[in-house]
């Protein structure tokens, strides 16, 4: 794989561009309260740095990040100083962790503020792509014509370029690429319920974000795990969080594989 050429998906007439394989940062700013098979110590700044030229040269240009990912936005805030308009940078709302704990909070004063907050830690002016952070109750969430309306606003001011969901059921899924751009779902070969979602993208061409690929570090066949995602055509990017400059790589090959494969059949 040449620098730089990793396929790269649109969203729709956003002009949002997306790698195939976008990069997590849960692990950048919180290693309290997560769901990985083992602890880890926060890295530094400077191994940050240089996970994040890796990616880059890899053909990344996604990011992946949200306020209850811990530090995560501040730490991006200063590492991508001076080189912003390199990323795609997906951001949510919704979700809150604080004292070890997730609370949730989907008014639209919420969002506002969620957001207002995130550009100001992330040191920008805008985000190429803002999620509700679902908590499960996607179909209560996405049916408040408030805060849908909200999500629409600020992507006409420019705050945001697309706008989406990261749902946990089918109707909520469809129901969000029915009013906004993007969904992230979760579809993997021992998690097949979401299916749906997918189909609706690919007839609708709607754009699917995948999360949680290898079951937050559970599932150790990456080539297979990137060929399951991949062999869906609704599925335009697939989101791996990590801090090891290894499976990062190990991660794009499997992308590309998985890509290569699907193009030659």
């Amino acid at each position: 794989m040449g620098k730089g050429a990793m396929d790269k998906r649109q969203i729709g007439q956003t002009g949002v561009s997306l790698s195939r394989l976008g990069l997590g940062t849960v692990k950048f700013g919180r290693n309290a309260g997560v769901k990985y098979p083992a602890g880890f110590e926060l890295p530094d700044d400077y191994s940050l740095t240089r996970l994040l030229s890796q990616a880059k040269d890899l053909g990344i240009n996604t990011l992946d990040t949200a306020p209850a990912y811990g530090a995560s936005e501040e730490r991006l805030g200063v590492l991508l100083k001076g080189k912003r308009h390199e990323w795609t940078i997906i951001g949510k709302a919704g979700e809150e962790f604080e004292k070890g704990r997730s609370h949730y909070d989907f008014t639209p004063a919420h969002f506002v503020q969620s957001l207002e907050r995130t550009l100001k830690r992330l040191q920008t002016d805008y985000l190429d792509v803002f999620l509700i952070h679902s908590d499960g109750s996607d179909s209560r969430i996405l049916s408040d014509e408030k805060l849908i309306g909200k999500m629409q606003d600020f992507k006409k001011s420019g705050m945001v370029k697309a706008i989406g969901a990261s749902t946990k059921t089918v109707e909520g899924g469809i129901k969000a690429l029915d009013v906004m751009d993007v969904v992230m779902a979760t579809y993997t070969q021992d998690h097949t319920e979401e299916k749906a979602v997918l189909d609706h993208a690919a007839l609708n061409n709607k754009t699917v974000i995948l999360k949680k690929a290898l079951a937050s570090g559970h599932n150790t066949d990456i080539n297979g795990a990137m060929d399951f995602a991949f062999s869906h055509p609704g599925v335009d990017s697939v989101i791996v969080g990590t801090i090891n400059s290894n499976h990062l790589q190990e991660n794009a090959e499997a992308v590309e594989r998985a890509i290569s494969s699907r193009q030659i059949s």
